[in-house]
């Protein structure tokens, strides 16, 4: 059985992490480029074009979250062993265009789920590889190096294979529930 107590940890005192509050800055920058769009396959689509590997968001966020693994303030609190760990960096603010900042670990070589949940108004997620082969499942396929958008009202398990990786995700208004289960159908737009 899962922990989900841990979905209700107090988010990072990042004053105690100069890299932590470069990232959160970093976050807000680019939330003030998304704040107006919809998660869902067009902005998954459009991420990828426009703010995928190479380009100055993804890197940073990359560095950043690789870096904090090493600090330890990423994905700091085990939510079912050292292998599947989650962590709030940010909740919802006027600062954060009112997205919340997570951070979720996952490691595992085979086809790895995590807590199935929904999402009311969907998510926003850059998936930063640990290993090279590492790929998250979104909406639209797996993933490796890039982003997902799940669109609002969906629902899934966090699936990982082929390695380590964090996602690193946004949430509108910080929604997310764990009350949904895989035999409820998915909305219209995925």
């Amino acid at each position: 059985m899962m922990d989900r107590s841990s979905d209700n940890t107090a988010a990072l005192d990042v004053t105690k992490y100069p890299t932590a509050q470069i990232l959160v800055q970093r976050c807000c920058e680019f939330f003030a480029t998304v704040q107006d769009l919809t998660p869902g396959k067009d902005l998954e689509e459009r991420l990828n074009k426009d703010f995928g590997p190479g380009s100055a968001f993804y890197e940073d966020f990359c560095s950043y979250i690789r870096q904090g693994l090493r600090e330890g303030w990423v994905a700091e609190t085990e939510v079912s062993g050292p292998n599947y760990k989650r962590g709030k960096i940010a909740l919802p603010s006027a600062e954060t265009q009112y997205f919340s900042i997570t951070t979720v670990y996952m490691n595992s070589r085979e086809d790895f789920k995590g807590q199935y949940h929904k999402h009311p108004n969907g998510e926003i997620n850059c998936v930063v590889q640990i290993d090279d082969t590492a790929q998250l499942m979104g909406m639209q396929g797996w993933q490796g190096a890039g982003w997902t958008s799940p669109g609002p009202g969906t629902h899934h398990y966090p699936q990982v294979r082929g390695g380590a990786l964090v996602a690193l995700f946004f949430l509108p208004a910080g929604r997310i529930v764990y009350d949904a289960t895989p035999d409820m159908p998915q909305p219209l737009s995925v």
